[in-house]
């Protein structure tokens, strides 16, 4: 039974992500019949520690012996965390933990001091999106998965950014104490028990293009024209080259083929316009090329994780104009 629970914390600490963890686990609810958990702010480095807002620190009288006794240690995220160094006292302690069957949650970059104890090893885990290829540099045996908000490798949870922590504190609660009580708390805290999707949705532009030598000019005009069905003869054709010989130098250039390149730009168009535009999911269909509203669902659920209506009240808010 999850019961003693503790935020560890190292200097440039950022205070939502720690208060995430404090919202939902530091609170006492026993008035509503919710659990009481035995919470403690744990430093890492000192009695007081700085924030990456100004003129905030924060100050605990919990060193990391109170990491002993918990059943749950969180990590929020902080400044830096993918380039400093991590106390081995810190590291030692989170490595105990689980040894001794205790679960350790990352919340956004606090994913890095999980890797650098060694814990993520061969395990998938989440991060936000913006760390997600450093990670995977600086662990190469670590699964990382950069479209998802949280991911459950018992005894290790991680989760992306800022508010997935929030998703991931709450699946820890559902797992553990049900979904009626999850369901209390999130409903004191307003926000959803469950959110759909993942954080894809939330990647400003997931495929940038890279330096292209050959196949730049063909990007150029595909991106002017995803409205038209192309096959890879027409357009190794405007490349000048042969089709096997243009498709392995978009391959070379790209990191991805033809169909799938222009797949996801197709997605990134149907998003700018569901976020900017009145346009009905007919008309965005046929703008982005996709032709029918219901293959523009199908390919927006594939490539984010959730429907475009979905997407359209993300982003806009429950007023946006519906599709005719």
């Amino acid at each position: 039974m999850l019961q003693n629970v503790a935020a560890v914390l190292l200097d440039g600490v950022h205070p939502f992500e720690l208060g995430v963890v404090c919202e939902v686990f530091g609170i006492d609810r026993s008035d509503e019949d919710l659990p009481k958990y035995d919470f403690a702010v744990v430093s890492a480095e000192g009695p007081a520690l700085s924030t990456h807002v100004g003129g905030l620190s924060v100050s605990t009288p919990y060193g990391l012996d109170r990491l002993e006794e918990a059943d749950l240690i969180t990590v929020p995220a902080g400044s830096d965390y993918a380039r400093r160094e991590y106390p081995p006292e810190l590291l030692a302690a989170l490595r105990r933990a689980v040894d001794r069957g205790s679960r350790v949650l990352s919340v956004c970059s606090g994913v890095f001091v999980l890797g650098a104890a060694g814990l993520l090893d061969g395990r998938r885990c989440a991060v936000h999106w913006h760390h997600a290829e450093e990670l995977a540099r600086q662990y190469p045996t670590v699964a990382v998965s950069p479209d998802v908000l949280y991911v459950d490798e018992d005894p290790v949870i991680t989760s992306a950014g800022t508010a997935a922590g929030i998703d991931a504190c709450l699946h820890i609660v559902r797992k553990e104490q049900g979904p009626e009580v999850a369901n209390k708390i999130a409903r004191r805290m307003v926000v959803p028990p469950h959110r759909d999707g993942g954080q894809a949705q939330y990647i400003e532009r997931p495929l940038p293009r890279s330096s292209c030598d050959t196949v730049g000019e063909v990007l150029a005009w595909m991106e002017q024209h995803l409205d038209e069905e192309v096959t890879v003869d027409q357009l190794a054709a405007r490349a000048h080259m042969s089709p096997r010989t243009f498709a392995r130098r978009f391959q070379q250039e790209t990191g991805t083929t033809p169909y799938r390149w222009i797949l996801r730009q197709r997605v990134l168009l149907a998003q700018r316009l569901l976020e900017a535009t009145d346009e009905t999911m007919d008309s965005i269909a046929w703008r982005t090329g996709f032709g029918t509203a219901a293959a523009l669902r199908h390919q927006f659920v594939r490539a984010l994780g959730t429907t475009p209506h979905a997407y359209r009240r993300t982003f806009r808010g429950p007023d946006a104009v519906p599709a005719a």
